[in-house]
């Protein structure tokens, strides 16, 4: 047992971890590889995040080509598709400065038409990519629980499984590259549609006299209850849209899971409208709001309100 431990101990100490993006998300989950024990080499278009990841033991670089020509293992976590792409195939990218046997493991949401399509230009230089997008949200983030659901070379995914678990609480392999972000985009396509159904129960009770409260208590112990029902019915009925995940993101996501579904000939009726329905509230002003004010437009177009003081 205390050899299997050394030895790991002695491969995490070994290895040195490129981290591009330190974002919302990006960089507790680098902090958290800091606290593994993990060399940190960092690079992010805003030079604050870069500095106070330098001030607890990372190096920084000046763009990803630096990044790659100093590790063997890169980690992306970048807003979309165009993001990585710049990153991993633009100038100054991943691409130039990566040795043969690199891997890439990218942890954006982004569209896996476009996860494949990126992946086939790094291995024509033998770099590899795996898509390892994330579910969560910031307070996971930070306490190193989020859920990472992996796509790429099995053999890989064993590999670095130690790694992504060190800012996670759950990782999953799904399937060849490009399932990781198909599985991310399942997830935000059932969270839309939830949030959506429960907007449009939470209005019905209103608009037929019934308390919104009550509704929710008395419905959230049977087949109706879900996590996002508790999560999200709450912050309607208290108007509260502080953002926990923001409109404009859900659009992003909603975006690559239809692009991803014409790709393959796929109706995705229901997202469809959901996708048109923030549309509107992103026309309202509301796209930084939490993706609860999907109840705005029920309100709306109810002429009512389920908001209880």
């Amino acid at each position: 047992m205390k050899k299997n431990f050394k030895e790991k101990l002695r491969r995490i100490l070994k290895m040195k971890i490129g981290f591009i993006g330190l974002g919302i998300m990006g960089k507790p989950m680098s902090k958290n590889l800091l606290k593994a024990g993990y060399e940190l080499v960092v690079n992010n278009k805003g030079q604050e995040a870069m500095d106070e990841l330098v001030a607890l033991g990372a190096t920084a670089a000046a763009n990803a080509k630096e990044v790659a020509s100093q590790c063997d293992v890169i980690i992306t976590m970048l807003p979309n598709s165009p993001h990585v792409r710049e990153v991993c195939l633009g100038e100054n990218g991943v691409i130039d400065g990566a040795k043969e046997g690199t891997i890439v493991i990218d942890m954006s949401s982004i569209d896996p038409v476009e996860s494949k399509k990126i992946g086939a230009e790094l291995a024509k230089k033998g770099i590899e990519l795996m898509d390892a997008p994330v579910s969560g949200g910031e307070p996971k983030a930070i306490d190193g629980t989020i859920s990472v659901m992996v796509g790429g070379n099995k053999e890989s995914f064993d590999k670095y499984y130690d790694l992504l678990m060190a800012m996670a609480g759950s990782v999953v392999y799904v399937g060849p590259l490009g399932s990781g972000n198909v599985a991310k985009l399942a997830n935000q396509v059932i969270v839309a549609l939830n949030i959506a159904a429960v907007s449009e129960a939470l209005t019905l009770a209103v608009k037929n006299g019934a308390d919104p409260e009550l509704v929710y208590q008395a419905i959230r112990g049977g087949l109706a209850g879900s996590t996002v029902l508790d999560a999200k019915a709450p912050m309607m009925m208290a108007h509260d849209f502080k953002p926990g995940f923001r409109i404009e993101l859900h659009i992003k996501d909603l975006a690559n899971a239809i692009n991803a579904a014409h790709a393959t000939s796929t109706a995705l009726p229901l997202t469809s409208q959901v996708m048109e329905i923030m549309q509107g509230l992103k026309n309202d002003g509301c796209e930084k709001e939490d993706h609860s004010a999907i109840v705005r437009y029920y309100e709306k177009i109810s002429s009512t309100s389920v908001e209880r003081k």
